[in-house]
């Protein structure tokens, strides 16, 4: 070596970093065997750290200011190197430059779909994806577990390991989150918000960092699930219609009744015949009695008719069935509690385990068959 590369290498008098790119996560302040002297001034500006190490020991951190390199102010270091009283130029250590400003554009998504048991419409296949970004918070735990022994440690060494624990949390966190498909679009930022208080306290005990923000820029249903989606909604779509066609067919009915002189005879000819069913026998049932019992010869009114329940199975709507058709069915294996059922007054279709009526069929047996009609 020259005298003149032996000076070089003897007189590092400012430590400092410059070049920050917004990409360095870590940069490590090497010049292949030269050494610092004793006063060099250290120079971390604002949104930096600065970290001593020594034989890969971290050893003194400093925010940001300017320092004169003394024993006073590496008392850490001192240690290390067992400088008891001072020590004298030159001296040889690592200081590793790193950003705590926030770092941003790391974009998640699932790698493939994933399942979620929705509240409203059962198993789904979905997908999602969004953006995080964070900080660098404990500078010696992301030295440790992240850096190692880089000289220059990027934000795309580190994107895909972020990138595949932030999805873990967040397939689980949507999948807590309670939420129905159809309100997720208007909750991103609550579910936003809670992905980042599940995930926030696993990367600082990992990585030493904490994030900044988190967002979801889509969750989105597999083919195979939105068409199962679309069809839930088409058929109570038809239950709407059905309950709005009944509605009116009782208003028509009772109309051409008030306008009937006979109201008796009106009832028979025209409100049963026109599909009134248990409704209007009810509304009507008292007028009726107190007919029959100032008219002589009037008929009592006829019994309610039995309840009968349209079905959803292989993907159509099925029926009308009365309840002793349903419990032949399940006994033969073609429906069961799942299985998504109507009728009259119901305000949407609902699994067949949740009406009451239906509920006892799932037992063993189901109710007993009606008595015979008396002779």
């Amino acid at each position: 070596m020259g005298l003149l590369s032996k000076l070089k290498g003897e007189f590092i008098d400012i430590v400092e970093w410059l070049e920050d790119d917004g990409e360095t996560l870590a940069y490590r302040f090497e010049r292949y065997g030269n050494e610092m002297k004793n006063g060099a001034k250290l120079t971390v500006r604002e949104g930096q750290v600065a970290v001593f190490t020594n034989e890969g020991q971290i050893a003194d951190i400093f925010q940001p200011g300017m320092y004169e390199l003394t024993t006073a102010n590496l008392p850490i270091l001192s240690t290390l190197k067992g400088w008891k009283y001072g020590f004298n130029s030159p001296f040889k250590a690592e200081v590793i430059f790193m950003p705590t400003r926030e770092a941003a554009g790391f974009g998640w998504g699932t790698p493939g779909p994933f399942r979620m048991r929705d509240p409203e419409f059962g198993l789904l296949e979905m997908t999602a994806r969004g953006h995080f970004s964070f900080h660098i918070m404990d500078p010696e735990k992301f030295i440790r577990n992240v850096v190692g022994t880089d000289g220059e440690f990027t934000k795309e060494e580190i994107e895909d390991r972020l990138r595949k624990r932030f999805v873990t949390e967040a397939v689980s966190g949507i999948a807590e989150s309670g939420k129905s498909f159809y309100d997720m679009a208007q909750h991103y930022d609550d579910i936003s918000q809670l992905l980042k208080e599940r995930v926030d306290p696993i990367f600082l005990e990992k990585y030493g960092i904490g994030l900044d923000d988190t967002s979801i820029q889509s969750i989105d249903l597999t083919e195979r699930s939105a068409d199962k989606v679309e069809s839930r909604d088409e058929l109570m779509f038809a239950g709407s219609r059905m309950n709005d066609y009944e509605r009116k067919a009782r208003a028509d009915a009772m109309l051409g009744l008030a306008n009937n002189e006979g109201m008796g005879g009106g009832m028979a000819a025209g409100g049963m015949g026109m599909g009134m069913g248990m409704g209007m026998a009810g509304q009507m049932g008292g007028q009726n009695q107190y007919q029959g019992q100032h008219q002589g010869g009037m008929a009592p009114p006829p019994p309610p008719m039995p309840a009968a329940f349209y079905v959803f199975i292989n993907g159509q709507q099925a029926g009308p069935m009365a309840i002793q058709q349903l419990q032949q069915m399940i006994a033969q294996g073609q429906v069961n509690g799942q299985t998504q059922v109507w009728k009259q007054g119901m305000p949407a279709w609902a699994a067949l385990s949740v009406v009451p009526e239906l509920a006892g069929l799932l037992s063993a047996g189901g109710p007993p068959p009606p008595p015979p009609p008396s002779v």
